[in-house]
């Protein structure tokens, strides 16, 4: 990582707007999931045991530009209050004469966090006026929400331009790095495993893992868009009729980079999701009134074998319909095979985080990304916005 890090930065005395994703589950008032505010935890730490004077800003859902009051990030600063155990100062906006002089008063070690940046329809435009009065509150900008840094908004890239020093948070830094060594450091054999419903969604991905791969195992609904282009029934599975010349065309640019690009070989089919009969077949065999659901117990088997002889895993994406448990064994057996691996293994954010929290194994692996959109773009080899805007590092900031 060639950016400026919070570890490279004093914080005594300085105001530092740090950029956060709060963006958490609120039902009712309360929080139902904290773990986004664990994560940033010891970047905040960090930041008022050195004396920093702590200005946290984020986003929360999707309100139209305009305050609404079940995105208010008001639960968000009582948590983090209990979770860090120091007062946390809250403001009714996160611009204005109010800001600036709560802000003016912070003393060292204090923290604030102001509400809800897409309150303003300018965070989302990214709008020069509005990133202008964000940097106007601070003397260091820190992001440490990676989540968002695949977007250009206001408060992740506008702002930088506003600020002497931009430096990425612990949590940023450890994504940038981990991921950064899927893409360039990585050992062989670099078994990469992609999953979803649709090749459209993950075609950049496919085409960069065809550049650093050794295997791409392909698992859920997009397998099928392949299977046909092979000339196989399908039956009713999820194809994206559209993409059958792309996935011809994947497959033979695998073919001649050396790539093995693995199919299932045996499936789960169903009437349809809600069916209360399901039965394995092979994929050649497949009837034509039945969808297939998730990878066969074969194909699993084959899955598990290739990701333990691997050196690095990049996992995106499930192989069935895991919310469903009579469709959730393939992903929870290609989970578990990477957690038996003693490779470098990257889960990229979203579905596969939640399968593999719910097959339990998340401490095996070396690295599970907080941002779904963000790890994505990122390891299809895209420059990220929020990252590009981070001063680089080997200058020394006070």
């Amino acid at each position: 990582m060639n950016k400026l890090s919070l570890a490279d930065i004093d914080p005594k005395g300085r105001r530092i707007f740090m950029r956060v994703d709060f963006n958490v589950p609120i039902a009712d008032g309360k929080i139902a999931d904290d773990s986004r505010i664990e994560a940033a935890l010891p970047s905040i730490r960090y930041i008022v045991e050195k004396g920093g004077r702590l200005i946290l800003a984020s986003h929360l859902g999707r309100p139209k530009g305009k305050p609404e009051a079940k995105y208010s990030l008001k639960p968000a600063a009582e948590r983090l209050s209990q979770l860090v155990g120091l007062p946390v100062q809250f403001t009714a906006d996160c611009i204005g004469s109010e800001v600036q002089s709560v802000v003016a008063a912070l003393k060292d070690g204090e923290i604030l966090l102001l509400e809800n940046l897409r309150f303003h329809p300018e965070e989302e435009k990214n709008d020069p006026e509005f990133a202008k009065q964000l940097g106007s509150l601070c003397d260091i900008y820190v992001n440490d929400a990676f989540g968002t840094a695949h977007r250009a908004h206001a408060s992740t890239a506008g702002i930088a331009k506003y600020v002497n020093t931009a430096a990425a948070g612990f949590l940023m830094q450890k994504e940038i790095e981990c991921l950064g060594h899927a893409l360039s450091k990585a050992g062989k054999p670099y078994v990469s495993i992609v999953g979803g419903a649709k090749i459209s969604d993950k075609i950049e991905l496919i085409e960069n893992f065809l550049n650093i791969a050794t295997t791409i195992l392909i698992g859920g609904a997009m397998a099928y868009t392949f299977l046909k282009a092979k000339g196989l029934a399908t039956g009713k599975s999820l194809v994206e009729e559209d993409k059958i010349e792309l996935a011809k065309e994947l497959m033979s640019k695998a073919a001649s980079k050396g790539v093995a690009l693995e199919l299932p070989v045996d499936h789960i089919v169903a009437t349809g999701l809600d069916s209360t009969e399901s039965r394995v077949v092979p994929v050649a065999e497949t009837p034509q009134d039945l969808m297939g659901l998730d990878i066969g117990p074969g194909t699993a088997r084959r899955y598990s074998e290739i990701i333990h002889g691997a050196k690095t895993i990049v996992w995106n994406g499930p192989m069935g319909v895991f919310e469903n448990p009579k469709f959730a064994q393939g992903t929870f057996a290609v989970a578990k095979a990477v957690a038996e691996s003693s490779a470098f293994s990257i889960v990229g954010g979203g579905d596969s985080a939640a399968a593999v929290a719910q097959s339990g194994v998340e401490s095996k692996m070396t690295h599970i990304s907080t941002g779904g959109g963000a790890s994505l773009e990122f390891l299809s080899g895209r420059i990220l916005p929020g990252v590009e805007v981070l001063s680089d590092s080997g200058v020394r900031h006070h």
